[in-house]
């Protein structure tokens, strides 16, 4: 289906919203002008709309399987992918110790984003690759490194990441796989994993396989568990894939979407592993990977989001269907209000949840390149929120789009249901959405609101910065900022746990909310005051900013009114 790289749209954020230029002035990324990220962004963008956009319809009609125990993958995935690795995309953030580009987390974002909104299906598989990259350059001993980093940073060997059980599901400590020392130095891993994305394909020389299990004298619980190393086909000293592992794919899941990115049930029988960073900490390690992972799920519901966008509108453009309230209208469908309501409000939290992504990703950078515990603390803090807001909206504007085309949306042939069928599952993996909320509340205001602070004062600038120019915006924003801070206070000051639990996912979207009007409004007031960025922040912040009133009230409402039903009452 077409598509555009909204390749201005990164440009204008990154420069005049979220501070990208701040890198530059930094040692490590100094060498990130203007120039060479417009470059990138425009062979990105190429690659996103000319290889992997024609392959959209291609992986949900023609899907992954498993024949023989052999994985055939969507035609033209192959190619596809091999374009990927061929420019040098799956690495670009990785150290160049290994031969990865050492660019930007800000510019990896983007290209995620618009691969993403070109094809999820396949965008899956070097994003995997990515986040098993990072583990490995902070967890991995160096022979390992040696060994497998230049092969996965080359896109040669995919990555996947292995947690998930039939009895262990977010509650990854109850695993039961099992991790036997041979007493070469090697492990002998036994079990079974489940939803294991891109677990198999046809178009790489080995599958790199990271497997959460349990040694002999590991304790119970996440306190026990270890990481380790298990390819699909055991690599000489050079690297040369050899025999296969004692490993295998049982078979792969019969998903509502996503057809062409094959989610895999994998059984390790006495497969052969190495282990990656200390015994019983394997879940550091592979935190690392994902929480690189869940800002990269955060960007595919975007990038879905901004496909759907696109679909919607390209039919509201071409639609008739009643007479013009407008006289001077088009005669189609755009002309009304409710369809321009709809368009505009997706335009707008598709901004809003692009330009949250964007400000985790400069954090993660600037932390990189000055070590600096305040970088690190507010990308911490902002990594759920852009998981769990982006997500949600790659799902609210994929529905909403559905509801553009009217019933044609509900017919497959159009392909506005496949946007939404694909991203759903983006709020589900990675930890739930509601896990992200309950990240939020919990250990990420464990240092006091520290972190949460810091971000409603930078609101609350960006409020007082245009009272002058947009002084109903900054009235709306400042507002909404106290509101949130009171809110904060609220939580903070609550001595059980489970009363901000229950206020979670309420609070984390009206923090996102709140981000996003901020955005918004840096966005207008960069515009000059004047022109669309302006009405389109007029639009979110005066109609659907609003909305996180109400979100804040729920989240003081505590934890009681959720148990006043009993079991049976729910039943009933």
């Amino acid at each position: 289906m077409p598509y555009h790289a909204p390749v201005p749209d990164y440009r204008f954020i990154l420069e005049h919203v979220v501070g990208f230029d701040r890198l530059r002035a930094t040692e490590r990324f100094a060498e990130s002008t203007a120039d060479v990220t417009d470059a990138i962004l425009e062979e990105a963008a190429r690659l996103a709309n000319e290889v992997l956009a024609p392959l959209q319809r291609a992986g949900d009609q023609h899907p992954a399987v498993l024949e023989n125990g052999v994985v055939r993958t969507t035609p033209g995935f192959a190619e596809a992918y091999r374009a990927i690795a061929a420019g040098g995309w799956v690495g670009m953030s990785a150290g160049p110790a290994h031969g990865g580009m050492d660019l930007p987390q800000s510019l990896t974002t983007a290209v995620n984003e618009m691969m993403s909104g070109a094809c999820l299906a396949i965008q899956i598989a070097p994003l995997m690759t990515q986040g098993q990259i990072e583990a490995l350059e902070h967890h991995a001993s160096d022979e390992i490194k040696a060994l497998y980093l230049p092969k996965l940073i080359t896109g040669e060997w995919c990555g996947t990441m292995n947690l998930t059980e039939p009895q262990a599901g977010s509650d990854v400590g109850a695993l039961r796989t099992r991790a036997e020392p041979k007493g070469d130095g090697t492990y002998a891993i036994t079990g079974q994993k489940i939803y294991i994305s891109w677990g198999d394909n046809d178009f790489t020389e080995n599958v790199c396989h990271l497997v959460l299990a349990r040694l002999p004298d590991g304790p119970p619980g996440t306190k026990g568990i270890s990481l380790f190393m298990v390819p699909k086909r055991i690599p000489d000293a050079d690297g040369t894939p050899g025999p296969a592992n004692s490993l295998r794919v049982v078979s792969l899941e019969h998903k509502m979407g996503l057809h062409g990115s094959p989610t895999a049930v994998m059984e390790y029988d006495g497969a052969t592993g190495w282990l990656v960073g200390a015994p019983h900490k394997g879940m550091a390690a592979m935190f690392t990977m994902m929480n690189n992972a869940r800002l990269g799920v955060g960007v595919q519901g975007i990038g879905v989001a901004e496909a759907a966008c696109q679909h919607a509108l390209a039919y509201a453009r071409d639609r008739r269907q009643g007479p013009s309230p407008l006289e001077d209208g088009t005669g189609t469908i755009l002309d009304h209000a409710d369809v321009r309501r709809m368009l505009a409000e997706m335009k707008a939290q598709t901004f809003a949840a692009r330009a949250i992504a964007f400000d985790n990703a400069v954090a993660i950078d600037m932390a990189h390149a000055t070590g600096d515990a305040a970088w690190q603390a507010r990308a911490a803090f902002l990594t759920p929120i852009s998981k769990a807001y982006g997500t949600e909206t790659g799902i609210d504007v994929a529905s909403t789009g559905v509801q553009v085309h009217g019933g044609m949306g509900y017919i497959e042939e159009t392909g506005a249901a496949q946007y939404l069928r694909d991203v759903r599952v983006t709020a589900i993996y990675e930890g739930t959405n509601g896990i992200q909320a309950m990240d939020l509340v919990g250990r990420k205001l464990s240092d006091g609101g520290a972190a949460a602070f810091a971000l409603l004062a930078e609101i609350g600038q960006t409020a007082a910065r245009a009272e002058e120019e947009l002084p109903d915006l900054a009235a709306f924003l400042a507002s909404a900022e106290a509101t949130l801070t009171a809110t904060t206070s609220w939580l903070l000051e609550q001595g059980e746990i489970n009363d901000r639990f229950a206020g979670a996912v309420p609070y984390l979207r009206a923090f996102a909310l709140v981000l996003g009007g901020h955005y918004h409004l840096r966005a207008a007031l960069a515009e000059g005051g004047q022109g669309p960025r302006t009405a389109l922040a007029r639009l979110f912040i005066r109609r659907m900013l609003p909305a996180h009133d109400a979100l804040c009230a729920a989240v003081r409402e505590g934890a009681a009114g959720l148990y006043a039903l009993s079991d049976e009452d729910l039943v009933a």
